[in-house]
């Protein structure tokens, strides 16, 4: 049985209480960075084996990993917050594990571009999670063919790329499309700032930029044609 165990992106009390139980049963838990997993898995008491599995290893581990798996082993994943698989590691086990008849159970729980998107502002009903885009090849590609997208746009982005990012968003998507960043979701200093592209980008050219950003940005805006359809 492979599970994936989503944990708090900020707030130690967001873990449920079935992913803790889950945690404390499994035979091994495979995180992405031991060092940030061991303060939570201490903090719960939780002291299974635990392994570093990563974008940097995660191909190597696959054949073993599923041979545990196969052997009747529980293994747990766990990314350093939020829910595996999405921007983080998890999908190749996933699917490697699928391939194989093996069990896949995923628990529900935090994720930071669900809140993100609810508090924007913005229409939730139909969205496009895009995660991070590509620094540098592909990066035009991939923002050419959003222009035309109506639904609400998720993005991941760090830091030092925010302010790089939210300009490309006014080249691309015009600087008064609505738009909402939030930032440290559910931890003490938790913000969100909303408004234009335009306005949101001098807002964070004026404050100070820390923690992990999502950025929600509004579809286009498709205008009806007045012109009348004649059939015959």
């Amino acid at each position: 049985m492979l599970y994936l165990v989503p944990t708090p992106i900020g707030n130690l009390e967001d873990i449920t209480l079935r992913a803790i139980r889950t945690l404390k049963e499994a035979d091994i838990i495979l995180a992405e960075d031991t060092r940030v997993s061991s303060k939570l898995l201490k903090h719960f008491e939780i002291d299974n084996k635990v392994f570093a599995h990563h974008q940097h290893n995660e191909h190597k581990a696959l054949a073993e990993l599923i041979r545990l798996l196969l052997e009747g082993k529980t293994i747990a994943m766990i990314s350093d917050a939020g829910t595996p698989a999405i921007s983080d590691p998890g999908f190749l086990l996933v699917r490697e594990a699928i391939k194989n008849n093996i069990q896949v159970s995923c628990l529900p729980g935090p994720t930071a571009f669900v809140p993100a998107l609810v508090q924007s502002g913005l229409p939730a009903d139909r969205f496009a999670f895009e995660g991070f885009l590509p620094v540098k090849k592909g990066r035009q590609t991939q923002l050419k063919q959003l222009v035309p997208e109506q639904r609400t746009m998720i993005f991941y982005e760090s830091p030092h790329r925010l302010l790089k990012t939210l300009e490309d968003f006014i080249t691309y998507f015009g600087p008064d499309r609505p738009a909402s960043v939030s930032r440290e979701i559910s931890k003490i200093f938790e913000e969100t700032v909303r408004g234009s592209l335009s306005e949101v980008k001098t807002h964070f050219e004026t404050h100070a930029i820390k923690g992990e950003f999502v950025i929600c940005v509004g579809g286009a805006i498709i205008k009806k044609s007045n012109s009348k359809r004649f059939e015959d």
